[in-house]
């Protein structure tokens, strides 16, 4: 939870706010520096529910700091719909990483209204920011530690939406930009630039496939908006591939493709998955190009036993590799898969493969990341579950959650600092 404090000094000058849990005093947190002003909006975050804390306000200027009296305050109780959303149902402490306990997880409902939160591994809110009227279609947590996320109406499919919103975990808007429907993701290229998944449309003569002259076809792209919401860079489907080439075009027209993740590769190019044709794309930044195409008919040779029918979630791993979570809808068996690649040569071997049991399969949605070496954790969507397991496939730890998750990352505790910090 997270309370505003507003600061008034005469002068200008450094302000921030000291807090405990009262009773609790020698575990003090301090809020980040509100530098050189005399208004200051100071946001105290990382607090329980229903807890008296004891605060006091701290200044500084010219290396010389004053301190406030102490003040108390209680936080409210949690709303009363979220009490029960997350429960962890298969903690095995002796097994679980250090770096997965002492970690954190995005996780959000894209209902309205929306919310998306920060848990810990025992299933606690620690933060948490609601938008009435719209829902959290997708959502990152950035280098930036913010919250980047898609929002939309319940007027929109699943990952669709209309609005980018960019959050930092004081609830301060950092961007926020009406735009055309872009879906399924938002993400920050190194120029701090948001680059998203926009959906595209073409008119073109079907009849030869047995359908119109004048025939809507619907894809996908890529547009890259500036921090004040202007395209600076757009790429689509259609710039890459015929659609008189694909002989379903007819039956897949209305969503022709159906672009599902977008990353940035180790060298700033873009990697766009296909839930349509289990395909991923690697697509030159700069120029557009088309540079590969990874999966079913793609320019690698598969290793065996690694062909993926669907993937979400597609990125470039801690060790380089290509990191999916494969829905596996012929088998009805997801799983996770990473790829080490030589791209030049196109040869790709198999690096790991996580079977997950039939009764957690997700045919929709998901998502895998790497915890550490050992481990993954996984989202198994339609199953509303949460896995972390290593590399066996053995469940470590469990949750279930009271809304359909669309994918949960993790966060390591050092990048939510000052925002939320364990007591020592």
């Amino acid at each position: 939870m997270k309370v505003e404090a507003l600061v008034h000094t005469a002068d200008s000058m450094n302000a921030w706010v000291e807090y405990w849990e009262k009773g609790r005093e020698s575990q003090i947190f301090k809020t980040p520096v509100s530098a050189n002003r005399k208004e200051h909006k100071i946001v105290i975050t990382n607090l329980q529910p229903q807890q008296a804390y004891v605060c006091r306000i701290v200044t500084a200027t010219n290396n010389c700091e004053s301190k406030s009296r102490n003040y108390d305050f209680k936080t409210p109780a949690m709303p009363v719909w979220i009490h029960d959303y997350f429960k962890v149902i298969c903690p095995d402490s002796s097994v679980v990483p250090a770096a997965f306990r002492d970690g954190y997880m995005l996780i959000y409902k894209r209902e309205t209204p929306g919310i998306a939160f920060i848990i810990d591994p025992k299933g606690q809110i620690v933060w948490y920011h609601q938008v009435n009227g719209t829902g959290f279609k997708t959502a990152h947590f950035t280098n930036r530690q913010s919250i980047l996320c898609i929002l939309g109406n319940e007027s929109f499919q699943t990952s669709y939406g209309n609005q980018i919103l960019e959050l930092s975990l004081s609830g301060d808007t950092l961007f926020n930009q009406q735009t055309p429907v872009v879906h399924h993701e938002a993400i920050l290229n190194n120029d701090n630039n948001i680059v998203t998944i926009s959906t595209e449309e073409k008119i073109l003569d079907l009849s030869a496939k047995g359908g119109g002259k004048r025939d809507t076809v619907k894809s996908d792209g890529i547009i890259v908006l500036d921090r004040q919401g202007k395209t600076i860079w757009k790429w689509t489907v259609f710039d890459a591939l015929d659609p008189l080439s694909d002989p379903q075009i007819l039956k897949d027209k209305s969503d022709w493709m159906h672009a599902n993740s977008l990353s940035i590769d180790k060298d700033g190019h873009y990697l766009l998955s296909f839930y349509n044709n289990g395909q991923i794309w690697k697509i030159d930044s700069k120029t557009g190009k088309l540079i590969w195409k990874f999966g079913k008919g793609g320019d690698f040779k598969m290793p065996e036993g690694s062909v993926f029918d669907n993937s979400h979630a597609v990125h470039i791993n801690a060790k380089n590799q290509l990191m999916l979570f494969d829905n596996g809808t012929g088998k009805q068996l997801s799983q996770a898969l990473a790829f080490t690649l030589d791209e030049s040569a196109k040869q790709a071997s198999l690096a790991l493969q996580v079977k997950l049991p039939r009764d957690v399969y997700s045919e929709r949605m998901g998502s895998a990341y790497l915890i550490n070496d050992t481990t993954v954790l996984h989202t198994c969507s339609k199953r509303n579950t949460v896995v972390l397991t290593n590399l066996s496939g053995r469940f470590l730890w469990a949750m279930k959650t009271g809304i359909m998750p669309y994918r949960v990352e993790f966060i390591p505790a050092k990048d939510l600092e000052p925002f939320i910090v364990k007591p020592k």
